[in-house]
C-alpha cells in the first residue's frame, strides 16, 4: 500500500534570531503565537516586518516561531526578482554565501548580511515514515502529484527525517501554482531510476538528449 504525502504551500516568511527580534520590536517584546502550524512546535506569530531589497520590498511579511539560531528569510524565485536579489536555492539553515536584505520593524531596522534563500523543496517525515517509504535523511526523491489535468513530477525533493516531524511535503508558491489541486493536494514517491542514491538529474537529461535511455 502506497503512502499519500500531503503537499503544503509555504508562502514567503521569516525566521528570526532572538537578538534580531528584539531590535525590530523592542527589547521587552516577545513573540506572540497566532496560529499553530502543521509541524509540531512551529507557529505563526502576530508580528510582521518589511523585507527590503535593492529593487523592491514586501511589507507585513509573516514571522514564524520559535526563535532560530540565525535569521532566515524564505521566498520564491518570483519574490527574489521583485526584491532584486539573486535566487539562491538552499536547504533551511544552509546560509553560507546567500544574499542579504534589510528588515524593518516598528522599533528598528537590521541589515542582514546573508540569510535570504529559496527553500529547496522537501518532505518532513518521522523515522517510521522513512522506513515505510524506504528512504533516509537527506535522500533526494521524485514525487508525483495528484492534480486535475496538471499533474507533474517534482525532482530533487529532499527527505528530512526527525522524530518530531509530521509527514508533509513543502513547496513554495511558485511550485504550488504549477499544479492544480486545491481540495486534496498530495503526492507519492516514485522510482524512476534504479540507483536513487546517486542519480544526477542533469546527467540524466544529457543522456536522454544523446540517445542513452536508462
Amino acid at each position: 500500500m502506497g503512502i499519500k504525502i500531503p503537499i503544503e504551500t509555504s508562502a514567503r516568511h521569516i525566521h528570526l534570531a532572538e537578538q534580531d527580534f528584539k531590535i525590530l520590536f523592542g527589547e521587552d517584546a516577545e513573540m506572540t503565537s497566532k496560529k499553530e502550524l502543521s509541524q509540531p512546535g512551529q507557529f505563526l506569530t502576530g508580528e510582521r516586518v518589511s523585507v527590503i531589497g535593492p529593487k523592491g520590498c514586501f511589507e507585513h511579511m509573516a514571522i514564524l516561531g520559535p526563535y532560530r539560531k540565525e535569521s532566515q528569510v524564505e521566498i520564491s524565485v518570483t519574490d527574489a526578482r521583485k526584491l532584486g536579489i539573486p535566487s539562491v536555492i538552499r536547504q533551511s539553515g544552509d546560509l553560507e554565501g546567500s544574499p542579504g536584505c534589510i528588515l524593518k520593524g516598528p522599533k528598528g531596522s537590521i541589515e542582514l548580511p546573508r540569510g535570504v534563500i529559496v527553500a529547496k523543496r522537501h518532505i518532513h517525515m518521522t523515522p517510521s515514515d522513512a522506513i515505510r517509504l524506504h528512504v533516509k535523511d537527506n535522500d533526494s526523491v521524485f514525487v508525483l502529484t495528484k492534480s486535475y489535468e496538471r499533474a507533474l513530477i517534482y525532482a530533487d525533493v529532499v527527505v528530512r527525517v526527525h522524530k518530531n516531524y509530521r509527514l508533509a511535503m513543502h513547496v513554495d508558491t511558485d511550485e504550488s501554482n504549477a499544479f492544480a489541486n486545491d481540495t486534496e493536494p498530495f503526492g507519492v514517491i516514485i522510482r524512476l531510476l534504479e540507483d536513487m542514491d546517486s542519480y544526477d538529474i542533469n546527467q540524466w537529461m544529457d543522456d536522454i538528449l544523446n540517445g542513452i535511455h536508462r
